[in-house]
């Protein structure tokens, strides 16, 4: 897990270039309920989304808490669950949507 900020993990996201980059950082507060962010790379594009840990339940989810979302006992079990199948991602600003698997691990240098 890379302990960078949120400038670091983006610019390496964007010199890596590539559709499906990505990796995850500890989150810029120090908020114990979101103790990471994992950053991805889409269409030249970095996208932010936290990673939430669900205190009663000892688990893990992503993004804001919603109805049906998936839990994950693990940041790992995220990462290989989205190897697999698409994340969607989330525009707030443009309101619009698009989805990728996680293909390749950023490197900070």
């Amino acid at each position: 897990m890379a302990s960078s900020d949120r400038k670091i993990a983006e610019d390496a996201l964007h010199k890596s270039n590539k559709d499906g980059s990505f990796l995850v950082r500890k989150s810029s507060g120090q908020d114990s309920k979101q103790p990471y962010t994992l950053v991805v790379f889409y269409n030249k594009r970095v996208y932010n989304i936290p990673i939430r840990f669900i205190e009663s339940e000892r688990q893990y989810a992503l993004g804001r808490e919603k109805t049906g979302e998936e839990h994950f006992d693990s940041v790992a079990e995220i990462i290989e669950n989205h190897q697999r199948s698409s994340l969607v991602l989330i525009d707030s600003q443009n309101n619009t949507k698009d989805s990728t698997k996680l293909k390749y691990i950023a490197r900070v240098l």
